[in-house]
């Protein structure tokens, strides 16, 4: 018996869109994740790229639970000496509302050159206006 092998056209690629006005940060995040993973699909091969695109908007209007607006820090290193910068997560949404979603998704994603690949498929706008109208993005609730 021979092993099945998924081509490129059994995987049917699509493009969502999702408005995450009023979503849990984290709730969205695992489902933009999955959708550019392509957990939902039929034929699932972890070693190629069968996962879909994805389009965020309203990044603005995310909502997370608790005191994470105050709480929760965004640390990056410019590579100069001292040069290790942080911002509570209210700051980051204020100046770089699309940044946010992109960290949670990203750090959800496999950490290879594959996760690389679907990190790639994945746009966010922090408002409603967005650029990728003519892929015919199919509406996901979350």
């Amino acid at each position: 018996m021979k092993t099945y092998r998924p081509t490129e056209k059994d995987f049917n690629r699509k493009t969502y869109l999702i408005d995450a006005d009023g979503k849990t940060l984290g709730r969205l995040a695992t489902r933009v994740a999955s959708l550019l993973i392509g957990k939902g699909k039929t034929v699932i091969s972890p070693d190629q790229l069968c996962g879909d695109s994805v389009v965020v908007i309203n990044a603005e209007k995310i909502h997370v639970t608790g005191k994470k607006l105050e709480q929760k820090v965004y640390t990056h290193y410019t590579g100069y000496s001292g040069g290790l910068r942080s911002a509570t997560l209210e700051e980051v949404l204020a100046k770089q509302p699309a940044r946010v979603i992109l960290k949670a998704v990203q750090r959800m994603l496999p950490k290879t050159k594959l996760g690389h690949e679907m990190f790639r498929r994945l746009r966010v706008y922090a408002g409603k206006e967005h650029r990728q109208s003519a892929q015919k993005p199919v509406r996901v609730e979350v």
